[in-house]
């Protein structure tokens, strides 16, 4: 790229930047403190390279001192200008009247040069000299936009890791949350399941109880109807006056004879009931996978260009006075000038995509076959219904 075009790529940035921060309101603080950041950027590396690769070398020249003293005055005006407005808050009432001059005077400083100090540039200035100050502005633009683009990656990543940290917390608090509640769960169960094993056996023990002294009842009765001989004694002893009683277990052992005696005789039979314990587990229910790519479009933008041109004619005099030498060569040369395009690309958050989970509740029913105990009574060779059994 050659001087010109350099030169001319930050009055152009520039604009662009003073018309976005134009159409920003009060409200919108966070953007307009970011556009007025870019544009303090831009504005000062251009004043930078002017002052660090171009004016050391036209000071060398007579002809274009007074033009480097005026472009360096005016550097100095801009700075202050930009200084005044990023001490000021964004959203004061003279902001964007502030902004306005700031704009009117770069406006002026950018005329100046295009008019003054490009035009000087060429004539006192070779081809040489211009080439190496064109290729120090170039490398000076990748620098910064090297540095920008550093700075913008490390920014994504710092709120990369905020992001991770805070979901990362959330995370912990979810799972501690879900811990604290199968806790409290398994607290509140344990008792319920102690209090129904206590009713239960309090239940069977009554029972027993009143079967046994049923089974003396009847027992006293039957020995009441027994004759009496001279060995109902050993009759009584050898189980043989109708009072025997037998029991019987599921497990196929051999029955057990109860004597009925004066005091009876108890015997308990526990009943055990299964019941459902809920837990639960985290399973993965599937992946989702954000991918960011790189896709090119063509973009098209209407840009105004001016061109001057040497207009020679012929008017007739003011005066007919002659001034000036007479009868002498005179030579006249006028630069014509014309602008062209230079495409620019620089880079910006256009939106931000935020990857988080959200947790839900559901309910959900479990169903599962749990077994308990019953029991059958016969008597007498007679069979009835369940006289107990758990609730």
């Amino acid at each position: 790229m050659t001087l010109r075009s350099l030169m001319q790529a930050a009055p152009a940035k520039a604009t662009e930047f003073f018309a976005r921060l134009s159409e920003t309101s009060d409200n919108a603080l966070k953007t307009r403190e970011r556009l007025f950041a870019e544009l303090k950027s831009e504005l000062e590396l251009h004043a930078d390279l002017e002052e660090q690769h171009l004016f050391p070398l036209l000071r060398k020249h007579a002809e274009t001192r007074e033009l480097v003293a005026n472009a360096i005055k005016d550097n100095k005006d801009v700075r202050a200008r930009l200084e005044a407005l990023e001490n000021l808050p964004k959203n004061h009432e003279t902001f964007l009247d502030k902004l306005t001059e700031l704009q009117k005077a770069f406006r002026q400083h950018a005329r100046d040069d295009k008019k003054e100090l490009l035009p000087a540039v060429q004539n006192a200035l070779s081809e040489e000299q211009v080439q190496t100050v064109a290729e120090k502005f170039e490398t000076g633009l990748a620098e910064a936009s090297q540095a920008k683009q550093a700075e913008a990656d490390e920014r994504r990543m710092a709120s990369r890791r905020q992001r991770e940290q805070a979901e990362a917390a959330q995370r912990e608090d979810e799972t501690a949350e879900r811990s604290a509640s199968e806790m409290s769960d398994q607290t509140a169960e344990a008792p319920r399941q102690t209090a129904e094993m206590a009713v239960r056996t309090g239940e069977a023990a009554t029972e027993s109880v009143r079967q046994t002294r049923r089974g003396t009842a009847e027992g006293v009765q039957r020995v009441a109807t027994v004759p009496f001989t001279p060995f109902f004694f050993w009759d009584l002893m050898l189980g043989r006056s109708g009072g025997q009683l037998e029991r019987s277990s599921d497990t196929g052992r051999f029955p057990v004879t109860l004597d009925p005696a004066p005091g009876g005789t108890e015997e308990v039979i526990p009943l055990l009931e299964e019941t459902l314990v809920i837990g639960k587990r985290v399973v993965n229910s599937g992946t989702t996978r954000v991918r960011r790519f790189v896709v090119e479009s063509a973009v098209e933008q209407q840009v105004a260009l001016y061109d001057e041109k040497v207009v020679v004619e012929r008017r007739r005099p003011v005066t007919d006075v002659a001034t000036g030498e007479s009868f002498t060569e005179l030579s006249i040369e006028v630069v014509e000038t014309s602008e062209v395009p230079i495409v620019t690309k620089g880079v910006h958050v256009r939106e931000e995509i935020v990857v988080r989970k959200q947790r839900s509740k559901r309910e959900t029913t479990v169903g599962a076959t749990v077994r308990r105990d019953e029991i059958e009574i016969q008597q007498s060779g007679r069979r009835r219904p369940t006289l107990a059994h758990t609730t």
